[in-house]
């Protein structure tokens, strides 16, 4: 057992889970194996308890590392600020300064909003919207955090999430108040999402959805989705969180030219450093002044600095282009390998996250096999990346190098029946684990 692995085992006992964030959790790694923990990050490398380095193929920082870990400029920014002060009695000018950028970038929108998480900026978003409009149900589709009005979906049916993204999440804690509030549909479907309105009182007034996530939208899909919402008087509200930033700067709903009446971004924006933004017409923001909506921590200063100076960079370097390359070429690699060995996959995701699924009943044995093999090699390595600045064709050849020996391996075992885990299969959904 690994360095990792002990501290986890003790982390279990006084912290649900072992730690706060589900998509970090070794369970959906590598079982048993995962190194867990870090001493220091650095561009797209990561030392572990063990002083081993590895390549980060798995994440990076939960997709939001984009200019990589401890990028310099973004580092020496947030440094000069915390000199000045983070917090105070006053307010930053550095949140006015993020502002004017937002909305200098997105013509469309009036007003802005800052949080410190995607989830939070989720949750205040629909507040927002709920505040200005008179109908109250929630039509979704895709993925938009942990909140009771998104597991909601599940109350009435406990599959209603199944193919949204995550499967199996489980809706204990959540109020039965909102059973019939939430609308699921499913993505380049319109049809399904017709028919939410077309049913009797609905009630819908917002609809939520990532412009996309694993597959392309079909010709005209967002458009319609759009009209019908504005024909509804539904408010329209992308979630950017994940995509904003990265294959087009600004968001792919400029990309695919369809302007929401709101809009949702994190992650990237800020390079790892906490910070999220609401967007949106000015008439629907001014609503958040009709309830309550507040927040101390929201007004720290480190947040809006790592962002401007994020955003910047992003502009500047034109990252979004250049990790959309990296991921085009990770795809075309995996293609090429699974081909040379006679694998079956299936290729997914925006080209900044691209994706693969093994295509056989027992795929998350082997992906797990996978994990535990690049490991080996010194590469935290999922069937996501998540492309980053840090990366350079070079450390992505010698990653699909490495992947190609991995899969002739697992075409040899498959073949043999004799493909063996060192640990546990990983999880296919989040659980909070005590064990």
């Amino acid at each position: 057992m690994n360095k990792g692995q002990k501290i986890l085992r003790e982390a279990k006992k006084i912290i649900p889970g072992g730690n706060q964030l589900l998509s970090k959790r070794s369970e959906i790694f590598l079982p048993g194996l995962w190194p867990t923990y870090y001493k220091k990050a650095k561009g797209c490398k990561i030392l572990d308890l063990e002083n081993k380095t590895y390549y980060d193929f798995a994440g990076m920082g939960v997709t939001s590392c984009v200019l990589g870990y401890a990028y310099d400029d973004v580092n020496k920014a947030i440094i000069e600020g915390l000199k000045k002060g983070s917090m105070t009695t006053l307010n930053a000018t550095e949140e006015i300064d993020l502002a004017k950028e937002f909305l200098k970038i997105h013509k469309w929108a009036g007003m802005a909003k800052f949080c410190k998480s995607g989830g939070e900026a989720c949750m205040v978003a629909i507040r927002i919207a709920r505040a200005f409009g008179k109908k109250q149900n929630i039509a979704f589709c895709g993925y938009h955090g942990w909140h009771d009005w998104y597991l909601a979906a599940n109350l009435k049916n406990s599959k209603s999430l199944d193919k949204q993204l995550l499967p199996g999440l489980k809706t204990k804690g959540v109020s039965k108040s909102f059973k019939s509030s939430i609308k699921p549909f499913l993505y380049n479907d319109l049809e399904s999402f017709k028919k939410l309105f077309k049913k009797k009182n609905n009630n819908i007034g917002i609809v939520i959805m990532e412009p996309m996530r694993a597959v392309k939208p079909n010709k005209n899909f967002l458009q319609e989705v759009k009209k019908i919402a504005k024909k509804n008087k539904a408010i329209l509200i992308f979630d950017e969180i994940t995509s904003g930033f990265k294959d087009n700067y600004g968001g792919l709903h400029l990309k695919f030219n369809v302007n929401p009446d709101m809009a949702i971004f994190g992650k990237s924006i800020g390079n790892g450093y906490p910070i999220s933004a609401i967007i949106g017409k000015k008439k629907i923001m001014q609503a958040s002044q009709e309830t309550f909506i507040s927040s101390t921590m929201w007004t720290d200063r480190l947040g809006f600095i790592a962002s401007i100076k994020t955003l910047k960079k992003l502009k500047e370097l034109k990252v979004n282009k250049i990790i959309s390359n990296y991921g085009k070429k990770i795809k075309s690699g995996w293609e090429k390998i699974a081909k040379k060995n006679n694998l079956e996959i299936t290729i997914s995701g925006i080209d900044a996250i691209p994706s693969f699924k093994f295509n056989y009943k027992n795929h998350l044995k082997i992906s797990t096999y996978y994990t535990q093999e690049m490991l080996k090699k010194g590469y935290l390595a999922s069937t996501t990346v998540a492309t980053t600045y840090a990366y350079s064709y070079k450390i992505i050849d010698m990653y699909l190098k490495e992947t190609n020996k991995v899969f002739a391996k697992i075409k040899y075992h498959l073949e043999n029946k004799s493909l063996v885990l060192k640990g546990k299969v990983k999880h296919s959904t989040f659980k909070r684990l005590n064990s």
